[in-house]
């Protein structure tokens, strides 16, 4: 677009260049933005329905022997289904942060409804 002459030119130079691959800033939306700003919103919004989740699993999960709450993939699924219809994600991502554990990489309704999930 440099050597186009239709191009606003004042916008092309206007424009910060890239930071390098394996720059601190690599990939990440400049500081100050509203790209960045909406990053942390969603980020922020993520980490409330995991913790909400966390809260549906101690509440309709039964305690083992060891102390720790458990609820089986079927039984979660149709409490949390009508709060958010994301519930493998979250569970995914709280699995990510060492809040949940259960066997298998993803979860699916019907299959799997007899999995424990473990909150940690």
């Amino acid at each position: 677009q440099r050597k186009n002459p239709f191009s606003n030119q004042a916008r092309l130079a206007s424009k910060t260049p890239h930071a390098p691959r394996g720059d601190a800033t690599y990939g990440r939306p400049p500081e100050g933005s509203r790209t960045e700003q909406r990053g942390k919103d969603a980020h922020s919004h993520v980490g409330k329905e995991v913790e909400e989740l966390c809260l549906v699993i101690r509440r309709t999960g039964e305690v083992g022997e060891d102390g720790r709450v458990r609820v089986t993939f079927g039984q979660l699924f149709e409490t949390y289904v009508t709060i958010s219809n994301k519930v493998v994600g979250i569970l995914l991502r709280a699995r990510k942060h060492g809040l949940v554990q259960f066997e298998g990489e993803m979860l699916w309704q019907g299959q799997d409804d007899d999995v424990v999930i473990t909150l940690l």
